[in-house]
């Protein structure tokens, strides 16, 4: 499911006319735009298979293991869902306030090749001057988001919460603005993808009116301007439809590689 020119022209058309505004932090900038994630998938071959005129979208991945992302959309609630046909099986859930930059970061970790050592997802975190108060979570500058590990036993890895609340009173926590969750078996490389673009202090754009998730969001004009935000995106799917090209080119090499000429010694006499 290529991104059609169409496709492109009518995101090119509706950042056209928007004035970006360098939004900071990052877990309080909103949506965003979501084909971000939706053309970045597309460019790297995944397909629609929901109903076209359904609002529920699914996006399935090519190959094996296969990969799903479900859009559920709900006037309160709506949700992210990305799934993985492996074993072990594991899945990540995220809100619709979630920005969408944060999100693709995860779904083109998985178009790409994971790295050979599975990166720390606490040092981005670190790197960003997030409070660890405990080893098993960090503190936006903030205070208003928290990425935590939470066990669910004694045989099972740990899975990952990453939430964003409203600023608390005395010890009670401000009501949840949006959450996502990592299962236990979720690669390292996936979760650190979401850690590092979330915790990144560089700003996302956002147009004038677009919805953001709190009042407290800081907001500037951008220098960027709307052609150049444009050309960003176009640039990234060039670089995912790349990518794919190449794993299709090396996939097609190793299953039809000519097979190892029969054994033709002759056979040792029998006497």
């Amino acid at each position: 499911m290529p991104v059609s020119k169409r496709q492109l022209a009518e995101f090119e058309d509706k950042h056209a006319w928007q004035i970006p505004f360098d939004t900071n932090p990052r877990h309080l900038a909103g949506p965003g735009d979501a084909r971000h994630v939706t053309h970045g998938l597309a460019a790297a071959g995944w397909t629609r298979t929901s109903d076209p005129l359904n609002p529920h979208m699914v996006l399935t991945s090519p190959g094996h293991p296969r990969y799903r992302l479900q859009y559920e959309p709900a006037p309160a609630a709506s949700t992210w869902t990305l799934q993985a046909d492996s074993t072990p099986y594991w899945y990540a859930s995220f809100d619709a306030l979630v920005p969408a930059e944060v999100l693709a970061a995860v779904t083109d970790a998985l178009v790409f090749p994971p790295p050979q050592q599975q990166p720390n997802p606490w040092q981005a975190a670190s790197a960003a001057d997030w409070r660890r108060d405990t080893p098993d979570e960090a503190q936006s500058p903030d205070g208003m988001c928290r990425i935590g590990l939470r066990t669910l036993g004694a045989d099972r890895p740990p899975a990952w919460r990453v939430e964003t609340r409203e600023p608390g009173y005395d010890d009670y926590d401000g009501p949840v603005l949006w959450r996502a969750w990592f299962s236990d078996h979720t690669p390292a490389h996936l979760i650190a993808a979401f850690v590092t673009a979330l915790t990144d202090t560089a700003p996302l754009q956002r147009g004038m009116h677009d919805r953001t998730a709190h009042y407290s969001v800081v907001q500037q004009p951008s220098p960027l301007t709307p052609a150049q935000v444009v050309a960003a995106h176009t640039t990234r799917l060039d670089a995912l439809r790349a990518q794919a090209r190449a794993d299709r080119r090396r996939h097609h090499l190793n299953t039809t590689k000519a097979p190892a000429p029969p054994n033709t010694a002759a056979a040792p006499l029998r006497h």
